[in-house]
């Protein structure tokens, strides 16, 4: 995996793109305080949303592969950072808004599980430095339904 990140120059303030190796690219920006303009998201923040991502994506394809029908899958976010310099996270909370049909809530709570404990790299990785929790509801959607 490789990614390049370059910074846009003084007349950018504190904004930086990075290009990833599959060729995606992603803005970045500080505040106004540190020098940014605001145009973009921190770093930090994306390394949230990754987390984020990272587990929704498994949590949708477990319930896929176990053939359940779900149709929607939200993950709100909220953490914690540590006060002093390197202020890495210390606590992550993740809820999630799973929808779909007739979904039980042990399978549900068992696809967050394996994200968590097994195939979530991104989280994993956070889980070193944070303490991590998960909740969760489910929506039904109706779709099936007679």
């Amino acid at each position: 995996m490789e990614c390049t990140v370059k910074w846009l120059g003084t007349d950018n303030g504190m904004s930086f793109v990075a290009e990833t190796g599959s060729g995606h690219v992603v803005n970045m920006d500080g505040t106004p305080e540190a020098g940014g303009r605001n145009l973009a998201a921190r770093p930090m923040e994306l390394v949230l949303a990754g987390a984020g991502g990272c587990t929704a994506f498994d949590v949708v394809l477990i319930l896929k592969r176990g053939r359940h029908a779900v149709s929607g899958c939200d993950v709100s976010l909220s953490a914690e950072r540590a006060a002093a310099d390197p202020k890495v996270f210390t606590r992550i909370h993740f809820h999630f808004k799973v929808k779909g049909h007739h979904l039980k809530p042990e399978v549900v709570a068992r696809a967050i599980e394996l994200s968590s404990e097994k195939y979530c790299s991104a989280s994993i990785m956070l889980g070193k430095t944070a303490e991590l929790t998960h909740d969760f509801e489910i929506v039904e959607d109706g779709i099936g339904v007679e």
